[in-house]
């Protein structure tokens, strides 16, 4: 399955991405930050924007400086490596859960989001391979990625891709009920990550 595809990654890029503050342009003249981040908002925006018709004025959010971007990179014909793929982790702190359930004994999370692959590379099984990819290096960095981290991870998926992330491990918490961004129904889902 990897043959043909690259997995990259940025650290969290800071304030450079939005140097005004948010709301910010996913799309700046000219390009900021590193370009890793720039395919990954490339993706975002084509898949979450144009294809699902989601607001472009939000894709770009305030959890994107402190968060980290893996992006699988397919090799062309002429050599050239199109970024076809993207998961982001946020590390924690995190606000309330959308439906304002709160656990005060919740240990820190990451969380999952901002999963897209272009629509001629769905069905291969490259969202899978590159969220465990991210997760498994997130686990085996988790002191670079929080130090009070140990592992759980929430995802807040899209109710249509529930069974993918089933596939990898997670379960859904039906305390955090289901929700609508943009138009879009949600669920929260949650998966431990342990030692090998």
């Amino acid at each position: 399955m990897e043959k043909g595809y690259s997995f990259l990654f940025v650290r969290p890029p800071g304030d450079v991405i939005a140097p005004n503050g948010f709301p910010a342009d996913p799309r700046p003249q000219p390009p900021m930050g590193p370009k890793v981040f720039r395919d990954a908002m490339d993706i975002r925006i084509r898949v979450f924007c144009d294809e699902q018709n989601c607001g472009l004025d939000v894709e770009l959010d305030e959890d994107d400086p402190r968060s980290w971007h893996w992006v699988c990179y397919h090799a062309t014909r002429e050599g050239q490596l199109e970024p076809i793929a993207v998961v982001r982790i946020v590390p924690p702190p995190h606000g309330p859960h959308p439906n304002g359930f709160s656990d005060p004994n919740e240990e820190p999370y990451v969380k999952l989001g901002r999963v897209a692959t272009l629509p001629e590379h769905r069905g291969k099984g490259i969202s899978r391979l590159l969220t465990e990819k991210a997760l498994q290096w997130s686990f085996e960095n988790r002191h670079e990625v929080s130090p009070e981290w140990r592992g759980l991870v929430l995802c807040h998926g899209q109710t249509s891709v529930e069974k993918m992330y089933q596939k990898l491990g997670f379960v859904t918490d039906e305390r955090l009920g289901r929700w609508q961004e943009e138009g879009i129904e949600h669920l929260g889902m949650w998966r431990q990550l342990r030692d090998s």
